[in-house]
């Protein structure tokens, strides 16, 4: 279970050390179905905690990762992502000043993310029980889908009590935007914008892995 936790978030287990971090998911989507997708790990509220930690060698009975070994996934994780048919002008961005950590792309059609995730697990840079065909879309029936992930709770229960604190103040945001306008959705956990063109879920990111906040929403376009 640790691993798992470890290769969600593209393997950067020096987040996983604190349990005050971030994690922003991002898509936009235009009405032909392109868009851009980004995901930001944040951790610049424990960064003098992290700062720390980083000149050790083990901390807890944990290797500490060095910042060539966190740079090298990453770009690793962005040069797999460049050669996904459907996804190009892919950027990272690596803050270790304030830890945070980002990944961008353009993408011609929602599935592609899909596609690159199944990659990166087919890599091994993601673990096996990471979910990959998170969102699809129909320009026909002017739908969106937010699939459902699986739950994780009895390997959750066999972690150890400090394995366990990690996700006391961890939180986790899902930001939909779209160009076309909204006509309803199917969990309003999600918060509809003004103008009805963006949604946002956020909440402690443990809810969402044990499903205490369901995050699959199905969404309909006027």
């Amino acid at each position: 279970m640790k691993k798992y936790f470890r290769q969600i978030f593209l393997l950067i287990p020096l987040f996983l050390l604190t349990s005050c971090f971030d994690i922003l998911d991002k898509v936009n989507v235009k009405a032909d179905g392109s868009g851009e997708y980004s995901i930001i790990l944040n951790a610049s509220k424990s960064k003098t905690r992290l700062a720390s930690i980083s000149k050790m060698e083990t901390i807890n009975g944990k290797k500490v990762p060095k910042k060539a070994e966190i740079e090298s996934k990453i770009n690793e994780a962005a040069r797999i992502f460049k050669n996904v048919p459907g996804i190009s002008n892919v950027k990272t961005l690596m803050d270790f000043d304030n830890y945070i950590i980002k990944l961008s792309c353009n993408f011609k059609k929602i599935e592609n993310i899909n596609t690159g995730l199944e990659m990166l697990k087919t890599k091994n840079i993601l673990g096996k029980m990471v979910p990959t065909q998170i969102y699809n879309q129909s320009s026909d029936k002017k739908t969106f889908t937010r699939n459902k992930i699986n739950t994780f709770k009895s390997d959750y229960d066999k972690l150890s009590k400090a394995d366990k604190e990690v996700f006391n103040d961890a939180k986790y945001t899902s930001v939909l935007q779209f160009e076309n306008t909204i006509k309803s959705q199917s969990n309003s956990a999600y918060q509809l914008s003004p103008n009805k063109k963006a949604l946002k879920l956020d909440g402690n990111i443990l809810d969402f892995i044990l499903q205490k906040k369901p995050i699959q929403n199905n969404v309909t376009f006027q």
